[in-house]
């Protein structure tokens, strides 16, 4: 390409922007005033240039997202006619959740499973059903979202106990996918992205350190996304680069991980609650640049209203509006290159391996999630974020910003929004899924006027 338009431009170092800069500033120092380091410790600069490039290379899915329709599985008929409606418009995937064994075969029906992904979040833990089911589907689009130390700790507790729960994974580790890591645990229960990334990490490891070399390719992974749009598509990013340290060390050959994604709960709100559907678009155009495999999009009432077709309907054409109208189908890479982008994603790896070098050295995941230490930083990371919502340094529009006073909710749950305490005996304090608005919305409730 020529270059005979630029050749009469001279080219400009950062030294000297940076110089034109402190001008400008007239006496202001440089760096207390337009550097911003965020809660992560990442630095924001006000310009970058080629200077900032890493340069990783980052290894993305070729053939674009899937859009992944969530199904509870309460009835298995209906279950399969709402899959074979969200197929039929426009989704390329489908997640089960299911509480206890289901009838699978009239739950598939229509599924051509050969083309469509299908992931089932079982809150159980049946080595038999899995395996039949799996020898069912007869291929690699089948994936068990089953994390063991995820559901340690979720709930506090094994499903049975720490060696049952092992030796059931060994029975099912011959299968394609059959363990994942629960990342989202920790967005959503308000983990920095540099815990959260630090903590999928060693999470991975302890299954490395467990299962053994065999069970690295036969991990994926559950991520949630925020709405700091930048930096949530560098998590993703960094997450890979992370990954693929890891696995060198283990001197296991390389091969990217599969990173199923959503929308965080954690700043979605039950008042105002048609602003959830902007912050959700944001939150999968992150996922979809910082090069997800597969998406499944929150409802607007997700929270408060029991699943319905509309919302359902909402939500998935969110994510085709982005693929087919606005391009997006196979835009994964469509970072590369960003001087901007690039620099917070080495940000985040580099504080991320940093923790997740100390959590080993204090002898590893599990064992500082035995002790509580795990869940004290998330705690902690959580206590200081709710201090500055409530302080209204964080902003949740319609909420603790330009609220509608006039909306009234009382009448309006169709389940409980707010987090529920159990008091059942757990082996170790459970790391608590929480929003940002709860205490506000409880509060605003009690005083709505009827």
């Amino acid at each position: 390409m020529s270059t005979f338009l630029f050749d009469d431009f001279d080219v400009i170092t950062p030294a000297a922007w940076k110089q034109k800069i402190q001008v400008d500033l007239k006496g202001a120092d440089y760096n207390e005033t337009l550097l911003w380091k965020t809660t992560e410790g990442v630095v924001v600069k006000p310009f970058y240039t080629e200077e900032d490039r890493s340069y990783q290379q980052i290894s993305l899915p070729e053939e674009g997202f899937n859009i992944c329709q969530s199904i509870y599985v309460h009835n298995v008929t209906v279950a399969n006619k709402i899959a074979i409606d969200a197929l039929e418009r426009g989704a390329t995937a489908i997640q089960f959740k299911a509480d206890s064994t289901f009838e699978y075969k009239t739950l598939l029906k229509g599924i051509d499973l050969s083309k469509i992904k299908v992931y089932f979040k079982l809150h159980f833990l049946d080595v038999d059903f899995i395996s039949q089911l799996n020898q069912f589907c007869q291929n690699g689009n089948c994936f068990f979202q089953t994390d063991i130390i995820g559901h340690l700790a979720e709930t506090g507790n094994w499903y049975e106990s720490l060696q049952s729960d092992i030796n059931k994974i060994n029975k099912i580790s011959n299968i394609d996918h059959p363990i994942s890591v629960n990342a989202a645990l920790y967005q959503n229960a308000g983990a920095t992205m540099v815990q959260e990334l630090a903590y999928a990490l060693s999470h991975t490891n302890e299954y490395l350190e467990i299962f053994g070399d065999k069970i690295a390719d036969k991990i994926h992974y559950q991520f949630s996304v925020g709405s700091n749009y930048f930096f949530e598509i560098s998590k993703l990013r960094a997450f890979r680069i992370l990954h693929r340290s890891l696995l060198k060390a283990h001197n296991i050959e390389l091969k990217m991980p599969h990173l199923y994604t959503q929308p965080s709960l954690r700043n979605k709100t039950i008042y105002d609650y048609n602003v959830n559907m902007l912050r959700t678009t944001s939150e999968c155009m992150s996922a979809i640049l910082g090069g997800s495999d597969t998406i499944t999009n929150l409802s607007y009432d997700t929270i408060y209203h029991k699943s319905n077709e509309f919302g359902e309907r909402i939500a998935r054409n969110q994510l085709l509006i982005l693929q087919k109208e606005a391009y997006l189908e196979e835009a994964q890479d469509i970072a590369n290159g960003s001087y901007y982008i690039e620099s917070i994603t080495q940000q985040l790896a580099e504080k991320a391996l940093s923790i997740f070098k100390q959590i080993e050295k204090g002898g590893g995941f599990l064992k500082q999630l035995k002790s509580g230490t795990i869940q004290k930083k998330i705690q902690e990371s959580a206590q200081k974020e709710q201090r500055q919502f409530d302080s209204a340094q964080i902003i949740l529009l319609g909420t603790n910003k330009l609220p509608n006073k006039e909306d009234r909710m009382k009448d309006q749950l169709e389940i409980y929004p707010f987090l529920k305490k159990k008091n059942s005996k757990t082996l170790i304090p459970p790391i608590l899924l929480t929003r940002l608005s709860e205490q506000h919305e409880k509060h605003r409730l009690e005083t709505e006027l009827t």
